[in-house]
């Protein structure tokens, strides 16, 4: 078993963790906070993918910071003219559409911007 195979279950099980504690009645809103899930559809699977992300507001925006984003590969989903996602608030789905830059340091911020 290679290293990637190893991180790939370790990420997940924490997937999975992070969903169930956002989702929770008992700890959603306190986890809610600075975790949710978003919800997309890939570009080249063409599949449904639900994934829990830290984020934080500006304004109106939601901001989606991308940690190590040249291992990850979903935020590539989201370049050039973005694309739709739904987004976990408040225990209420929202619709909304996601770009995704990157800076002169390398990061990369997906940024959503919700229906109205």
């Amino acid at each position: 078993m290679q290293i990637s195979d190893v991180f790939h279950a370790a990420a997940g099980v924490v997937n999975r963790g992070a969903t169930a504690l956002i989702t929770s009645p008992r700890w959603g809103r306190i986890v809610g906070r600075g975790l949710t899930e978003i919800r997309y559809t890939g570009r080249r699977s063409g599949r449904t993918v639900a994934l829990p992300v830290g984020y934080r507001r500006r304004g109106s925006d939601i901001l989606i910071g991308v940690a190590m984003p040249d291992g990850k590969t979903w935020w590539r989903n989201f370049t050039g003219a973005g694309a739709p996602l739904t987004i976990l608030l408040g225990g209420t789905e929202r619709p909304g559409h996601a770009v995704a830059t990157r800076d002169e340091r390398g990061r990369v911020t997906v940024t959503v911007r919700l229906d109205t």
